[in-house]
């Protein structure tokens, strides 16, 4: 049994690596958006290419995160965390350095990697490694922690981008996983799980990444017509039945489709879909708007969206000790419904637009309506399968959560008419942004509607979250494994 207490040297520096290796992924998934304006006009890139640039690193880090998970428990926590933490470092170097938009995207692409096995890393350390008495409170201050390292992510971004130039976006990981290798080795034990066995779904994770990566393809080069085109949307339509074919027939699945027997489960999971592909394309194309359009710098930019993230890390505690009293289909159904109302008053948002007038009403009234909402999707994701699949269950929602938003980064710009070169003109990115809005809100209402004809009720003595506070905005919270429960 993990014997580290909380108050003990060993559990302060155990934290602290944990938060430092995790906020590395969770920054970089914050600060990017801010930045792509400036790195657009300074590789020449089109719009195409700053999709990319975002979603590159989605593809990979949402294809492989259930893998990097049992990647760890077969052969070290630790290990897998420090190679993470370095592998991260090393892409985001390369990202730094990048000389062209294509070696930016490729880099991304490894850093998905890196992201994929520290992330589900980070939190499997701290599980594996605190008492049981004080691993609740544990999660609860990496989950703080972390949060607090994404709220300040896109001032941080703006404050790089205009001071030492949008490089140090990535270039700072660096130092960061230089300080936090040598404490992760110095001060956290490793541990692994006796009972994996099977072999590793690589097939499964290699299948379900190059699905993604062949229809997101497919929706950025859409404009342009070409034949390839159509034939990787069909190439990953076909890999995706492949993918479905594959889980189902193997002993070890990476994605084990009976899970899905839960009709809250799939619920639920459908109600991901749709918030977080509303989320994603949002913040995508809100920091741009901000920019090219109401002529922010880029830390007015990342300055302007900190409400939302600020309201998140502050009250989703508060939320979901509200959602008890309520049940889930209450806040899963008026959450998005705010945050569809908030799509609508980012119309208000154009040239010259004034902060306090136009664009801070609708942020505050979207994180209201993502305090209301996150906490309970989660605890109805962890209520909806056995205690002893909580882990898998809230890994299966983080993913699904970051694949819904890469698809929406790739897609919207199409259905909302943005041509290549959109993002140069203010005029055309303005006139594109408002069609865009109502797709989004309606992507929500969509949610809402789901979550009210199927979500039911959870039972009395369910398991609730443990990442209690959160401050992402990009994907749901990925909780910790748990242990069955013994009678």
């Amino acid at each position: 049994m993990p014997a580290v207490r909380i108050a003990s040297s060993q559990g302060k520096w155990i934290l602290f690596t944990t938060v430092l290796g995790s906020s590395m992924a969770m920054l970089d998934s914050t600060v990017v958006n801010v930045a792509l304006p400036t790195i657009g006009r300074d590789l020449g890139a089109s719009l195409a290419a700053l999709q990319w640039t975002v979603n590159a690193y989605m593809v990979t880090l949402a294809g492989l995160i259930l893998l990097g998970g049992s990647l760890g428990d077969r052969y070290g926590r630790r290990k897998i965390f420090v190679l993470g933490v370095v592998w991260f470092a090393s892409a985001s170097l390369l990202c730094g350095l990048a000389p062209t938009s294509g070696v930016l995207i490729a880099a991304r692409a490894l850093q998905g990697v890196g992201g994929a096995l520290l992330t589900p890393g980070s939190l499997a350390l701290i599980q594996a490694s605190f008492h049981p008495d004080d691993r609740s409170r544990a999660v609860g201050l990496w989950s703080g922690f972390g949060g607090i390292g994404a709220a300040v992510g896109p001032f941080l971004g703006g404050w790089l981008v205009d001071g030492p130039g949008w490089r140090w976006v990535f270039l700072l990981n660096v130092p960061l996983a230089l300080l936090c290798v040598p404490v992760a080795l110095r001060h956290v034990p490793e541990s692994s799980d006796a009972r994996t066995h099977g072999r590793f779904d690589v097939l499964g994770a290699t299948l379900g990444a190059l699905a993604l990566a062949l229809i997101t393809y497919a929706l950025i080069e859409a404009p342009g017509g070409s034949p390839g085109v159509v034939l990787s949307a069909v190439a990953g339509v076909a890999t995706a039945v492949a993918f479905v074919h594959v889980e189902k027939h193997r002993p070890d699945p990476m994605l084990p489709p009976d899970i899905f027997a839960s009709r809250q489960f799939t619920a639920v999971n459908l109600v991901t879909l749709c918030v977080y592909a509303a989320f994603g394309g949002f913040f995508f194309l809100t920091a741009l708007q901000l920019q090219v359009v109401a002529g922010y710098s880029a830390l007015q930019a990342g300055t302007a969206l900190l409400p939302t993230t600020a309201m998140m890390l502050l009250f989703s505690a508060r939320s979901g000790a509200l959602a008890d009293r309520t049940g889930p289909r209450l806040p899963l159904t008026v959450g998005p419904l705010l945050c569809a109302a908030a799509m609508l008053l980012m119309l208000r948002v154009g040239p010259d637009a004034n902060y306090l007038t136009d664009v801070l009403p609708p942020l505050l009234v979207m994180g209201t309506g993502m305090v209301v909402l996150v906490a309970p999707l989660t605890a109805t994701v962890l209520a909806s399968v056995d205690t002893a699949r909580a882990g898998l269950a809230s890994g299966i929602n983080n993913a699904a959560a970051r694949a819904a938003g890469l698809v929406a980064v790739a897609g919207l710009p199409l259905l909302a008419g943005m041509g290549p070169e959109a993002y140069r003109s203010a005029a055309a990115f303005d006139a594109a942004f408002d069609r865009a809005m109502p797709i989004v809100a309606g992507v929500l209402v969509l949610g809402a509607i789901l979550a009210f004809t199927l979500v039911r009720r959870l039972p009395p003595h369910c398991l609730h979250p443990e990442c209690k506070r959160h401050g992402s905005v990009t994907s749901p919270p990925l909780e910790p494994d748990h242990e069955p429960r013994r009678p």
